[in-house]
């Protein structure tokens, strides 16, 4: 059954860490709904939020390759299962 989560991230150093941030992104485009991204320009860091929509094995994937990524920090907020039409998506 599908989730919701919410998905932070602070980007340390982001003209390192947001190239490879973006190529892990796109490999789970299927269950991204929204993103907005922050740049904190003066500090060197970039603040970017993630909305997801998909099954928890795939949340899951997607967290964990991102938290593994340098100078990359990940938090995540995860939803209880779904029931089926209790979501919209895009």
């Amino acid at each position: 059954m599908s989730r919701i989560a919410v998905v932070g991230a602070i980007l340390e150093n982001p003209q390192v860490s947001q190239k490879a941030f973006n190529e892990t992104l796109g490999q789970f485009k299927g269950i991204v709904q929204g993103r907005m991204g922050i740049p904190f320009d003066n500090d060197n860091l970039a603040v970017i939020s993630i909305t997801l929509l998909g099954e928890l094995d795939d949340i899951n994937a997607l967290t964990g390759k991102l938290g593994n990524l340098a100078e990359v920090t990940v938090k995540t907020a995860i939803s209880g299962e779904l029931k089926q039409g209790e979501h919209h998506g895009k």
